[in-house]
């Protein structure tokens, strides 16, 4: 059965990337939440996708340069608080967002150690990163996102999963992936027609805002 992967959580009626946000994703039947993790200006492991604060909070500038309390003031929860949140209760799908920025903080190392072997899963654009993940935690499942500047022979020495972003998936494209021995995900489907289409292909996961509808889709399959 096809996974339910809350992109940022509950993100289409809740605030990314929040606790109410993954709170909503849960109630919805997730079986993962995906998040995007960075680093505060005290090195704590928070939840935030943009690299820059000014999109979905009053403040200004890099999140790198904020402290941690600072953006909890803001709804910007840390990774920890967010595992704590989730844990028995659904995956954990841990995006390592722009780790480059965050050497001095550990981002990769620290990340993993929070995350668990049999629930969770850890991905990213980043190729050097996920291969880092890989050599500290070689138990933990990996899904690297193609098509942009990564191919899927390059990423089978390493992960157990590959992302396709929607409009560039091709049949093609799956059918050699699993040749590989690849799962595939897809990401970001908030389209019902769109989602009933990828489950009937026998995508592994799909990545979506809207958890409840999909949640519907695939239990209907």
């Amino acid at each position: 059965m096809t996974w339910v992967i809350a992109h940022r959580g509950a993100s289409f009626v809740e605030k990314e990337n929040t606790l109410r946000a993954f709170e909503r994703a849960i109630e919805a039947g997730c079986d993962f939440v995906e998040l995007d993790v960075q680093a505060s200006a005290d090195g704590e492991l928070v939840v935030f996708h943009d690299t820059r604060l000014d999109r979905l909070t009053p403040l200004r500038g890099p999140i790198g340069r904020r402290s941690a309390a600072e953006l909890a003031e803001h709804e910007i929860p840390t990774l920890a608080q967010v595992v704590e949140l989730v844990r028995g209760r659904t995956g954990v799908m841990a995006e390592l967002k722009s780790p480059h920025l965050y050497r001095r903080h550990d981002l990769v190392r620290r990340t993993v150690a929070l995350l668990d072997d049999e629930a969770d899963i850890v991905l990213s654009f980043q190729r050097q990163a996920l291969e880092e993940a890989r050599a500290l935690r070689p138990g933990l499942r990996i899904l690297q996102h193609v098509g942009f500047g990564v191919s899927m022979k390059r990423a089978v020495g390493y992960a157990n999963i590959v992302g396709f972003d929607n409009p560039r998936v091709t049949a093609r494209g799956l059918t050699r992936a699993r040749a590989l021995g690849l799962g595939t995900a897809v990401y970001t489907v908030n389209d019902e027609r769109r989602m009933r289409r990828l489950v009937e292909l026998g995508i592994d996961g799909i990545f979506s805002d809207r958890p409840d509808v999909l949640r519907r889709v695939v239990s209907r399959a």
